[in-house]
């Protein structure tokens, strides 16, 4: 950050008074700029035994395969917008979600947030963020085209619970990899 959004002015970083960290301060105006984590909101849609997951048609990683997924709006619910991805990515809907998997990302500054809930229907389509839009049962699931480490762990705990038939609420941290490898 260079300039102050309330003011135009240049901003310098430092640790303001009453604080413990450095942040964004206009000196013009004395506006602090707090940068906070970004919340990624998403689903694991099913039918039966089978998931809905869909082809990446934007970067990053392009072609790949994810569960419907993105970054929170501002006034939204973590619901609402879990819900809304969805419909973006898969024109699918859901009904009653269940909160299931949180994870924390402190190196990238996010937190990942998945849903578990039934489709509504049949009628999905490809969405314009989408490639493709399918369902899979657990083994045609394409473990090795998988977009992000937090969709693969959500699978797996999945999977993993279904045999039980009981969902409890996952929370991990997940530490980076190594610099290399791109999928967060």
């Amino acid at each position: 950050m260079k300039f102050c959004s309330a003011c135009g002015q240049p901003v310098t970083q430092r640790i303001p008074e009453g604080d413990s960290r450095p942040r964004y301060v206009c000196d013009h105006c004395q506006t602090i700029h707090y940068q906070n984590p970004n919340i990624v909101a998403g689903v694991l849609p099913t039918w039966g035994s089978q998931v809905l997951l869909c082809r990446r048609a934007i970067e990053p990683r392009r072609g790949f395969w994810t569960l419907p997924a993105g970054f929170m709006e501002n006034g939204e619910t973590l619901d609402a917008a879990a819900r809304r991805e969805t419909v973006e990515e898969a024109c699918a809907r859901v009904g009653e979600t269940s909160l299931y998997q949180l994870f924390d990302l402190p190196h990238i500054n996010q937190v990942h947030v998945f849903f578990r809930a039934e489709l509504a229907d049949l009628d999905f389509a490809v969405g314009e963020e989408s490639l493709e839009v399918r369902l899979f049962e657990e083994h045609e699931v394409p473990w090795g085209e998988l977009a992000f480490r937090t969709v693969t762990r959500t699978l797996e705990c999945y999977y993993r619970d279904r045999i039980r038939q009981h969902y409890p609420i996952g929370h991990e941290y997940l530490p980076p990899m190594n610099v290399s490898s791109p999928t967060t």
